[in-house]
C-alpha cells in the first residue's frame, strides 16, 4: 500500500467500455498498521467479486497529507468513501462485515433469506 506519489495511490482494475458503471472509492488510512491493510485486502477482494473491471481505489495516508481528510470530513480511519456513483457513501471500520460493506454501498439488494419473511393468512 505504500505509496508512490507521496499524496496517495491508486488501484485501477483494468478498463472496461461501460465507463458510466465506474466506481471511485476513497479508501482512508493511517500508514500501514494491521487494520489499514486489513481493510484495503478485504475492500479489494470485494470489488474483484462484485465489480470486476469497473472500479479505482484510491488510497490515502492522512499521515503524510492530513489535511486530505476535510474533503471527506473523515473523522475516524479507515474510512471507504463512494465517490462515485452518486450519491456518496462513507463506510467506517476494517471493512471485514463484507455484507455490510455490500449493502453500504449499494452493490446489491439484500439477500432474499436476510428480509424478514411475509405471513400467509
Amino acid at each position: 500500500m505504500a505509496s508512490s506519489t507521496g499524496r496517495n495511490k491508486a488501484y485501477q482494475a483494468s478498463d472496461s467500455p461501460a465507463e458510466a458503471e465506474r466506481w471511485n472509492l476513497r479508501l482512508y488510512v493511517a500508514g500501514e498498521t494491521p487494520k489499514c491493510l486489513k481493510a484495503f485486502e478485504h475492500l479489494k477482494r470485494i470489488c474483484e467479486e462484485h465489480l470486476q473491471d469497473r472500479y479505482t481505489i484510491e488510497v490515502i495516508d492522512l499521515l503524510k497529507n492530513p489535511t486530505l481528510a476535510s474533503g471527506d470530513q473523515i473523522i475516524a480511519i479507515p474510512t471507504l468513501v463512494r465517490q462515485l456513483p452518486t450519491p456518496v457513501k462513507k463506510i467506517t471500520g476494517d471493512l471485514t462485515n463484507t455484507e455490510r460493506v455490500i449493502v453500504g454501498l449499494n452493490l446489491t439488494a439484500i439477500a432474499p433469506s436476510a428480509r424478514p419473511k411475509k405471513l400467509v393468512k
